[in-house]
């Protein structure tokens, strides 16, 4: 049975920035339905907008024009704090340069979301050991950022991403910066993350990466070009 309320939706949405007195249309009336539990490739051209369509996914920005609806509720036009709010609660994000705060511990920074969201230590102190152990790194709490590999680097940015339980994993580019055997293992800890029941939704330029996701949005000159893939 289909969800009545897929975990994301876009409707004609429009992104457009002024830039030396003209404007750009980085999105054209895009419209998609992201299914609960679904993992989404989304591929482009550089300049196609699938960056653009990330951010306003992860409410890190609004649409100029249409509707964006997220676990049935319209965000479109949310305050700033409101946006805050539900990025903190409900969404993780995956970033191929990683974002890890340099001078804390793998433990801090997978611990931070929590702290913003108020865990007393105990509860956050064993939410941290349940995701340092799912995705590897039980013996590298103590560590810091510079002491770990990139697929150590970008494990701990998941487990971060996690910590909040988001019904939305997004990620971009997420293996940009990997070696093709580590981009490898952090695609198959993305597909059984997946497998688990949370939706994915990712941007990538590479078709073997691509092929992780059971989904695919190409995108041209800011509008959709093609779904492939079950988009209900």
């Amino acid at each position: 049975m289909s969800d009545p309320a897929p975990a994301g939706l876009v409707e004609g949405v429009h992104k457009v920035y002024p830039m030396g007195g003209q404007e750009v249309r980085a999105l054209d009336g895009v419209s998609a339905s992201f299914s609960r539990g679904s993992f989404w490739a989304i591929m482009g051209p550089s300049g196609s907008g699938k960056s653009t369509l990330l951010n306003l996914l992860g409410c890190l920005d609004r649409p100029t024009r249409g509707r964006y609806l997220l676990a049935g509720r319209d965000v479109s036009s949310l305050t700033d704090d409101e946006l805050s709010d539900i990025r903190l609660k409900h969404l993780g994000f995956i970033f191929q340069s990683f974002n890890l705060i340099a001078h804390l511990t793998v433990e801090e920074n997978i611990q931070l979301p929590l702290y913003y969201q108020g865990w007393e230590p105990a509860r956050s102190r064993a939410r941290v050991l349940e995701l340092a152990g799912q995705v590897g790194l039980t013996d590298r709490l103590a560590h810091r950022p510079a002491e770990l590999s990139g697929g150590q680097q970008q494990r701990v940015a998941i487990a971060r991403a996690l910590a909040n339980d988001p019904s939305i994993l997004l990620a971009d580019e997420p293996t940009g910066n990997l070696d093709s055997t580590t981009g490898a293992e952090i695609m198959e800890l993305l597909v059984d993350l997946n497998r688990q029941g949370r939706t994915v939704i990712m941007v990538t330029h590479e078709n073997h990466i691509a092929a992780f996701s059971n989904h695919r949005l190409l995108m041209k000159d800011g509008k959709v070009e093609r779904i492939e893939g079950d988009g209900s």
